[in-house]
């Protein structure tokens, strides 16, 4: 709660109920779930940037639309970022397999569904190679174009006069944003491959069997 400006504060939504949150994450607390609430109100107090990271896993944990639309509405955030898990491999930790990897395309329909229950928000941004979408306040949309990009250099400025005047100036998350780029918006060819940069493709014959 008396956290210093922070250009962008995260915080992780593994699961929407507490149930699957205690089968996903395994926590050491007994009163975790509790713990994880007060982190999404302390959230919504935050005038810099906050970001809701959520983590699908099939068969885990994206069936529960209703439940994250709720939490969206605890915290407020200004971002919801939705990513497909990524499978590492094997561990005695975790009975996650590649099953449990969502295919971009289901990532897609599960923003699409979360979007038509919160009102407030809409898909921004997205990153098919990172089997990931951005989820945007519409209050980041000015004039019908996106600003869901950091000025990094506008955001140490504030910070600065934020110290000079000891805490007394205060500044948002709309005080720093930067236009985003045509090739990162939801809907574009690139599907958020920055044209200027080299892209690999496997030349391999093997079957693909990933959900990214």
């Amino acid at each position: 709660r008396n956290l210093e400006p922070v250009t962008q504060l995260y915080v992780s939504v593994d699961a929407s109920t507490k149930e699957s949150l205690k089968r996903i994450d395994r926590p050491l607390f007994k009163d975790f779930w509790q713990r994880f609430l007060d982190s999404l109100k302390a959230l919504s107090e935050k005038q810099q940037r906050t970001v809701y990271r959520l983590t699908l896993v099939k068969a885990w944990n994206v069936d529960e639309l209703r439940a994250y639309a709720d939490l969206v509405s605890l915290g407020k955030p200004d971002f919801i970022e939705v990513k497909g898990v990524t499978y590492c491999g094997e561990s005695s930790a975790s009975s996650l397999t590649m099953a449990n990897v969502p295919w971009h395309e289901e990532v897609v329909r599960f923003v699409q569904e979360l979007v038509e229950l919160i009102p407030d928000y809409e898909i921004a941004c997205e990153h098919e190679h990172s089997n990931c979408l951005l989820i945007a306040h519409k209050k980041f949309k000015v004039d019908g174009e996106w600003c869901t990009w950091i000025n990094y250099e506008r955001f140490q400025e504030l910070v600065r006069e934020h110290e000079r005047s000891g805490g007394s100036k205060t500044f948002t998350a709309a005080d720093y944003t930067a236009r985003t780029p045509h090739w990162a918006l939801f809907g574009s060819s690139q599907r958020g491959f920055d044209p200027l940069d080299v892209r690999y493709q496997r030349k391999s014959k093997a079957k693909d069997i990933s959900g990214c």
